[in-house]
Order: structure tokens, then sequence, then C-alpha cells
């Protein structure tokens, strides 16, 4: 049987809840619920947690490469950044060589909020993970990059 032939077909007769689509949609909402809970622990919602994240990694960014970064509507982002910044965790100025442009800047404050964050998701990370080698996860992580989903694919919550 091919490696191919396994993945759709699942386990090869056994359980069909062993298929792959199932494992991953369990496994992943699980760590989403986990990782959700960890921001909730912050007084973050999880795209804020992102967009902190994301920028603790620059310190500041244009608020359009943010939207492209990811992969949300502007509209949203927008949303998103006027609860972080009435928060006071980041700050948007006018680009001054571009005043169409905006600049988003972690503040002092929101490195502190996003220590914690990063802290509360190596922890779920750490619980998930814990009976995997590091180049178990490696391997992990290197697969899932390869399974063929976007960050702009729709999520569907639970009806």
């Amino acid at each position: 049987m091919a490696v191919n032939e396994i993945t759709v077909e699942g386990a090869a007769g056994g359980d069909p809840l062993e298929q792959l689509g199932f494992l991953l949609a369990r496994h992943g909402a699980i760590a989403n619920s986990r990782v959700q809970r960890a921001f909730d622990s912050c007084g973050l919602a999880p795209r804020a947690g992102a967009t902190l994240m994301l920028l603790g990694g620059c310190g500041s960014m244009g608020q359009q490469g943010l939207v492209a970064a990811l992969e949300v509507d502007p509209s949203i982002m927008v949303a998103i950044l006027n609860d972080l910044e009435s928060a006071q965790l980041v700050e948007r100025r006018r680009d001054p060589a571009d005043r169409r442009r905006h600049i988003v800047t972690i503040t002092d404050r929101g490195r502190g909020v996003l220590a914690e964050a990063r802290a509360a998701v190596d922890e779920v990370e750490r619980c998930l993970c814990g009976d995997l080698s590091p180049e178990e996860i490696a391997v992990l992580r290197g697969l899932l990059a390869r399974v063929r989903t976007s960050r702009g694919d729709e999520v569907r919550s639970e009806e």
C-alpha cells in the first residue's frame, strides 16, 4: 500500500476515527483551545496575541504588513489594533515618508504582556509535545508546514 493510500484511506481498515483528518482536527482543536486559554490568561484575544508576537520579533511594522503576515481583512486588523492601542500595548503613527501608511510599534507595556503570552504558549507547547524529542518536534513542524492549508482558510466553529 502506498503512503498516499494510507493518508487518504486512514488507518488501513481500522477505526475510522483514526483517519488522519479526524486526528488532525481533534488535536488541532485541543491545541487551539489551550492556546486560546493561554492568551486569555494574559488578557489577550488570540489574534491580538498573534499580532503582539509578530511585532515582538521586529519591534514595528506597517499596518498593511501586519494584514499580509496575519492574513486578515484590513477592517479586522483595525479592530485588533484599536483594542491593542486602547490597552497601551501598541502605538500607531503615520509614516513620515508616506502619510498614507501607518507604522505599528509595540510599547514597553506590550513587551511585558508579550513575555507573559510567550511563557503561557511555551507551556502549552511543553504539555502538548512533552513526549516528543526535539528531533521529533522538528520533523512534526516540517511535516505540518507541508500540509496544504493557509492562514486565510476559513475556520468554522462547532455548531
